[in-house]
């Protein structure tokens, strides 16, 4: 555990990056936005690049000694101990056409004894909702300041999914999410971007499950959800990591009963 007065620096300090990055989110929301497209097509404003050079240097100003990973502006001292991952606005072109669903993810990952960086303290912020989840490892997860926490669940076949669009999956994900489809029975695509997260850990819903996540997509979401009492993994069970982007191509399910996703484990992992 870490010293509590680091602790509540930090804590502090996620909080003021969310309200950081909501003013200026906020600044641009619904007006005229000149949209560029980055190397993979997706869109890019300077609401998500000032957000993210915002951030950056409070957390510089804060802790010199700690490392960040940022969408928009790359990577500074990734071998640091403590490590920031950002995402200033998660669903750019939902910002772009005025839907208030946006995020900001705010991740704070930790190298434990063994020098491998893990999820400990996260912020999902919706500053045109107004609503904001924080949670990590040493501290339960609040909206608003408010204890959150999932639901119970006892079946996949009661469960509801929400989804960004199987179309970020790959052919042999499709399929596989296929089977859960069929064993869940309530699927909701698209729209929610991160909002989905927070509406499994207020215990609104059951299952979040996405494919094609960068790290900076999901950075934040894992001790967030944990911490709310969700179990979060790749579809195979596994534990995410820094590298999950690329090994099992950014998989995520984040369930709110552990009976949930065990079914949902064995649908996703059968062979193809």
């Amino acid at each position: 555990m870490a010293d509590a007065g680091f602790s509540k620096a930090c804590v502090s300090l996620i909080h003021r990056l969310a309200d950081l990055s909501g003013v200026i989110a906020l600044k641009h929301f619904r007006t005229p936005l000149a949209i560029d497209a980055k190397s993979d097509a997706s869109p890019v404003t300077i609401a998500d690049r000032d957000a993210e050079a915002a951030m950056r240097d409070a957390i510089r100003a804060a802790f010199p000694d700690h490392g960040i990973i940022g969408e928009e502006h790359g990577r500074e001292r990734t071998d640091a101990e403590y490590l920031w991952i950002l995402d200033p606005i998660d669903g750019t072109q939902s910002f772009i056409n005025g839907v208030p669903l946006f995020g900001t993810l705010i991740g704070l990952w930790r190298k434990d004894a063994g020098g491998v960086s893990r999820p400990w303290l996260g912020c999902i912020n919706h500053p045109a909702l107004g609503e904001r989840w924080i949670g990590g490892q040493d501290l339960p997860t609040t909206m608003n300041g408010k204890a959150a926490r999932v639901r119970a669940c006892a079946t996949l076949g009661e469960a509801t999914v929400y989804l960004t669009a199987p179309d970020y999956f790959t052919a042999q994900q499709k399929q596989q999410f296929e089977a859960l489809e069929r064993g869940v029975h309530k699927r909701r695509y698209g729209g929610t971007d991160c909002y989905h997260y927070g509406m499994v850990a207020s215990g609104w819903t059951d299952i979040a499950c996405e494919a094609g996540l960068k790290l900076h997509d999901y950075a934040a979401v894992v001790p967030v959800l944990r911490a709310a009492g969700a179990t979060v993994t790749d579809w195979n069970g596994a534990e995410l990591t820094l590298e999950s982007e690329t090994t099992v191509n950014g998989q995520a399910l984040v369930c709110g009963d552990a009976r949930v996703h065990k079914a949902a484990v064995e649908l996703l992992s059968r062979p193809i």
